[in-house]
């Protein structure tokens, strides 16, 4: 049974609660990987990193699409100049907030940690709104509240087009979406401009959070954001996503496997440059799949209320604003006092 179009989509609340969750516990585990990070565990190593591989493709990506859904529901609610302000308020002060106060702190212990500058916090923040390169840092920076910029500026562009769209995807286009995307052509092509992105603006243009030439990013989670907005009140496509949970399953379950032994074997791959496209292609649609198969295992176990996520849904995101900051503020000191590696993760 597809679910309502004008009713609220309690899956989609708990799905947004679960990535912002997920998002906090991987940057957890990014303080003990080997991978590069703000600072680090002396207990870091590769233990994690097979399981963090998994849920590197998807996890932002899904947090996007639901954006994108969120955007469609609320800005159909009122006139689009009025939401548009109502938005870039509520993420735009956020994020000032975020970069004048909850931030610095990560920018002053990974310098600290690195011996780039001594000691004495007043000193630093008393130079952190220079507007320039500090160390290799240009401060004042926004650090994972990157996520809050690029929705806000990806918001903004698709509020005046609101009235436009709406004719259109509730109209003739979204019931040719929902005849076409079905089945196995769910997974794939709305894939397929990602796949296309991942040999060409991914390539030309890495992915860096960093505002003033991240196009590869922009363009990927654009485009993500924008399938959430189209398919948000689209009845006859969430009847389609609903319908393929098992082939979902199914797919992201061998996919993993696949995926793991290309990685665990990553040196070999790359010899062979037909094989290291093939693999990056399937992490694409695994990316795709693993959206997909969330979204219909939620509609059949998700869309209920509770108490849980009425508290949730609001507390969720002061959580994410606060949860890297005081990572790095707990991680830093823990480190230097070697404590048993089961205590200092706990």
């Amino acid at each position: 049974m597809s679910p309502s179009i004008n009713t609220r989509r309690y899956d989609l609340d708990w799905l947004r609660v679960g990535a912002f969750a997920l998002l906090i516990f991987y940057h957890i585990g990014m303080y003990y990987v080997t991978w590069g990070w703000h600072v680090k565990s002396q207990y870091a190593g590769d233990f994690l990193e097979p399981v963090m591989l998994l849920i590197n493709p998807w996890r932002l990506s899904l947090l996007f699409f639901i954006s994108g859904v969120a955007v469609r529901f609320a800005v159909d609610k009122t006139f689009w100049v009025r939401f548009a302000g109502q938005r870039f308020l509520r993420l735009f002060i956020p994020l000032v907030f975020g970069m004048a106060v909850i931030v610095p702190p990560q920018t002053y212990f990974e310098l600290l940690s690195q011996g780039s500058i001594e000691p004495g916090y007043g000193t630093f923040y008393a130079a952190y709104f220079n507007f320039a390169d500090y160390f290799g840092i240009f401060v004042p920076t926004y650090n994972h509240l990157w996520y809050v910029l690029y929705v806000l500026i990806y918001t903004m562009i698709v509020a005046p087009l609101a009235p436009l769209l709406r004719v259109v995807l509730d109209g003739r286009m979204g019931e040719l979406l929902g005849r076409i995307l079905k089945g196995p052509w769910l997974f794939l092509i709305p894939a397929l401009p990602f796949i296309v992105y991942r040999f060409t603006i991914d390539i030309a243009f890495p992915e860096t959070h960093d505002i003033r030439g991240d196009w590869g990013a922009h363009i990927r989670y654009f485009t993500i954001f924008f399938f959430g907005y189209i398919i948000a009140k689209n009845a006859e496509l969430w009847k389609r996503v609903s319908e393929v949970r098992r082939m979902g399953v199914v797919f992201v379950g061998l996919a993993a496997i696949v995926l793991s032994l290309l990685w665990a074997n990553w040196e070999w791959v790359i010899q062979f440059p037909t094989l290291t496209a093939v693999a990056r292609s399937l992490r694409v649609l695994y990316m795709w799949g693993v959206i997909i198969t969330l979204l219909a295992l939620g509609q059949h176990t998700l869309n209920r209320p509770s108490r849980a996520l009425t508290y949730l849904t609001e507390a969720v995101f002061p959580y994410y604003i606060l949860h890297q900051t005081l990572i790095i503020l707990i991680g830093y000191p823990l480190t230097q006092i070697s404590l048993p590696v089961l205590i200092e993760i706990a």
